[in-house]
């Protein structure tokens, strides 16, 4: 490899060990539902996001708060010898799109059928660190 690219690789590294992701796929619940508890967290403190996600109602707030913490996990695998506290975590970017569609029919009047369309979603969610604590 040469040096340049070396270079590279290491700029890039480097400013890679300050997110990290975690994604959960084939979510069993409509992208619409998980949408409106995903922009709840966007762009809270992770010690924020997670107060709010264990204290809503909502179902999707159970799954997205685990995948918060798993994310959490794999920040602090990435910089094992930062600590979480004082590294500022917050969530960077979370997305939900659209999974697969399970078709399913109902029966209808007169001898029709209406397809009913069970959806799922897949769900990113990227953790940062403000990078003017780090040194």
């Amino acid at each position: 490899m040469g040096s340049r690219k070396k270079q590279m690789a290491d700029a890039i590294k480097e400013e890679k060990k300050h997110i990290a992701f975690a994604k959960l796929n084939n979510c069993p619940t409509s992208p619409r539902k998980m949408r409106l508890v995903a922009d709840l967290v966007r762009g809270e403190k992770v010690e924020q996001a997670l107060n709010i996600l264990k204290f809503s109602q909502k179902e999707a707030s159970g799954r997205l708060e685990k995948l918060l913490l798993s994310a959490i996990a794999n920040w602090q695998a990435k910089n094992e010898d930062a600590s979480i506290e004082d590294a500022e975590l917050f969530v960077k970017e979370i997305r939900v799109d659209g999974g697969s569609m399970l078709k399913r029919l109902r029966p209808a009047p007169q001898g029709r059928a209406h397809r009913i369309r069970k959806r799922s979603n897949h769900v990113t969610i990227v953790v940062g660190a403000n990078n003017n604590t780090q040194s």
